[in-house]
């Protein structure tokens, strides 16, 4: 299989490299450092998309998710590995998907008690990050940092659609 090539992200020194996939010493946490790169995205979420349109929303997704690729695909390249645990920034720049549509100041999360929806899409993107059903798991099967972030986006893209149908259906606030 062919695979993608990253051009812009060889040229960047190994610190870097790294240092963007683990998020600094983040990857390098514990038996869970996914889990630790998805909290990191909820403050990544927080401080970045809650208050953006779907426009914006949606450009801000794709050039995070273009970046997140090219440089998992380049640290997989440098640390001779096909996604470790260690490279969480596929993690981090998927979880704010997980809450499309429900942010700004009108918006579900500020509708109704924040915290317990953000832990809510938490738990539903750790769910099908770490069990990749419907198919996620194929996707994390596509070459170098594609198959390394795409399935991180499928998992929150299916967090999110179940979390805009549980909250459209719970009878909250």
């Amino acid at each position: 299989m062919m695979r993608f090539r990253f051009f812009w992200s060889r040229f960047l020194p190994d610190e870097i490299v790294i240092g963007l996939a683990t998020l600094g010493p983040l990857g390098r946490f514990g038996r869970a450092p996914g889990t630790i790169g998805s909290i990191a995205g909820l403050g990544f979420y927080a401080v970045f998309f809650h208050k953006l349109g779907p426009i914006s929303f949606i450009f801000f997704t794709a050039l995070a998710a273009y970046f997140a690729m090219g440089i998992c695909d380049e640290a997989e390249r440098r640390l001779g590995a096909r996604d470790p645990g260690m490279i969480v920034l596929d993690e981090f720049v998927a979880m704010p998907i997980v809450f499309f549509g429900m942010g700004g100041t009108n918006g579900i999360i500020a509708s109704y008690a924040g915290w317990p929806i953000l832990m809510a899409g938490f738990g539903l993107f750790r769910f099908f990050d770490i069990l990749k059903p419907f198919g996620i798991a194929r996707l994390q099967n596509l070459s170098g940092g594609i198959g390394c972030v795409i399935d991180d986006l499928a998992a929150a893209l299916a967090a999110c659609v179940c979390l805009h149908v549980f909250l459209h259906y719970a009878p909250l606030g």
